[in-house]
This record gives structure tokens, sequence and C-alpha cells, in this order.
């Protein structure tokens, strides 16, 4: 009976966290990188909402477009994976995107960038800005077209943003974040204080992820690489979520903090108990509303009227 009951004290978080460290149990000093890139589509594979999947490819950049039904064809979602710009792809990241484009009731293009150590900084970042000049070449209106991305690739979304406006190149009609890495350099408090809340991501890996971003002689305060030290004016209206859990929590606290100090629009959802990226988990309860929550935001700002109960 004794099993029973620690079922019963199980919760979905917990079952998130025994996910994830069961794949990082398997890797060690001699696992190589493709290995790890294997592992982790493998274990985010699969699809948890039916929906039309198109590959494309554009300029180098492969990726697919998701369809739901019914969606206009005249907006879009340009969806960024994370993965500390070493790990992700669109294969693992499709669940989520499909959970998102399906809630929002948008078609969501989501593509693979090129990752580090064999590209360093600015490599993503320029195929971030490929996949948005493609959705524009096919006829979408800046202000038809929102981003969306989670850690590395909510730091892609904001660097997109940045390298865009800096060029003069018209910006996308909203951002929404998930638990963005927006600090390379790890200065937030909350390294320290959530440290032993964190199940995972503990300050010494966050700062071997940015040098191999980076490399050896990067800049971590480079602001299109750690959009935290960017001047945050100008830009499209974000929403920010983020776990309380996280010891990356301060990069999105922080990123708020100065870009309302930069008159700019920005929404933070702090998610009590949850960990980085939780949205990548339908099973936690947390996940399906801050997913809800996310798409509300995204249909507003792209004027997408019809409201969808995420699935």
């Amino acid at each position: 009976m004794a099993g029973a009951s620690d079922d019963i004290a199980v919760t979905p978080v917990d079952r998130a966290i025994a996910r994830l460290r069961a794949i990082y149990r398997g890797w060690t000093r001699e696992t190589s990188v493709v290995q790890m890139r294997s592992d982790w589509d493998a274990a985010f594979a699969g699809c948890s909402v039916p929906m039309s999947c198109h590959p494309l490819s554009a300029a180098g950049v492969n990726g697919e477009w998701l369809e739901p039904a019914g969606a206009p064809r005249d907006k879009a979602i340009l969806y960024i994976h994370g993965g500390g710009f070493r790990i992700g792809s669109v294969a693992s990241h499709r669940d989520l995107a499909v959970r998102i484009a399906d809630a929002s009731g948008c078609r969501l293009l989501t593509f693979n960038y090129r990752l580090a150590p064999e590209h360093r900084f600015p490599a993503a970042l320029d195929d971030a800005l490929i996949a948005y000049q493609y959705l524009r070449d096919q006829g979408l209106c800046p202000a038809d077209i929102a981003f969306a991305g989670d850690s590395a690739g909510g730091n892609l979304v904001l660097g997109t943003m940045l390298a865009a406006r800096d060029r003069g190149l018209p910006l996308p009609a909203a951002g929404a974040l998930m638990s963005p890495w927006t600090d390379l350099a790890a200065t937030g408090a909350s390294y320290q204080s959530r440290a032993e809340a964190d199940p995972i991501h503990q300050r010494a890996m966050i700062v071997a992820l940015a040098k191999n971003y980076l490399g050896k002689d990067g800049d971590p305060h480079e602001p299109l690489a750690s959009p935290l030290y960017a001047d945050l004016s100008r830009l499209p209206p974000l929403l920010v979520q983020v776990g309380d859990r996280e010891t990356v929590r301060d990069d999105s606290t922080e990123l708020a903090a100065r870009t309302k100090a930069a008159g700019g629009d920005i929404e933070l959802q702090v998610w009590d108990g949850m960990i980085h990226v939780f949205q990548m988990f339908p099973e936690i309860p947390q996940a399906r509303e801050a997913i809800a929550s996310l798409a509300a935001f995204l249909r507003k700002h792209l004027h997408i009227d019809h409201e969808r109960a995420p699935q």
C-alpha cells in the first residue's frame, strides 16, 4: 500500500521533472552533442493534438507550417524553439507549437536554426531573421505576424525584433515569451535564490551554455545576444510567462522592469510552483492555463476574433 500512497503524492510537475532528469542522467562528458539532440527530440516526440503539418525550406532554413482547421490565411505566428542554442528542433517542440497554434486558431511557422557549437552567435539570429523575411515574402503584413518562443527561443524573439528595429524593418504585431533566457551573463539574483527550487538549471550549466553559444571570446553583454542589455524601447507588446521555481526567473522579471522603464508594453506572468518552460508538459494543468492565456494575447494582437478551448 505504501507504493499506492507514494503515487498519490506525485504531482504532474514531479512527473515532468522525472522525465527531464531521465534524459540528463543518460548524458556524460563523453556523450556527443549529436546524441544529445537525438535524445531530446525522441523524449518530446509526438503530438497531443492532431494537426496538418507541411514542411518547407527557405534560403537554407528548414521548417514546417502547422495549420489548424479554419485558421485565417492572412495571419501567422513565427515560433522559435528553445534548447540553450545547443539542442532543440522542430521535432522536439512540435507538440508545444501545435498546442499554441490550436489554442490561437492561427497558422504557425516553426523552423530549425543553426545550433552551437558548430554555429555560434549570430548564426541562430540570422536564421530567425530569414524566417521572418520568408513570412513577409509570402505576402503577410508585419501587423499580421506575431512571434512566440521559449527559453533560448525567447531570446531570439527579442533579438529578431531588436535587429529588425535597428535595421529599419517593420516589426511584428506582438511577442509571447515563455521562460526567456535574456541574460547570458547570468547576473540575476534568482540564480542563487531559486537554486534549490530549480530541479535542473543551475548557474554553472547556464554559463557553460552561454560560452558554447558565444565562443571563448564572446561578450555575454552583447545586446543582440543578451537582450536584457539592449535598448528595449519601440518594441511591440510583449507577454512573458515564467515559473517561480526557475533560476532564470529574474531574466524575465528584470526584462519586464527594463521594458516598462523604456516605455514599453509588457505583461509579466509569474506562475507559482512552475519549472522552466512548464508549458511543454501537457499533463500539467497550469500548462494548459498558460497556453490559453498566451493564445488569448496572440489572438488579441493578431485580431483573430474567435476563441478556442485548448486541448
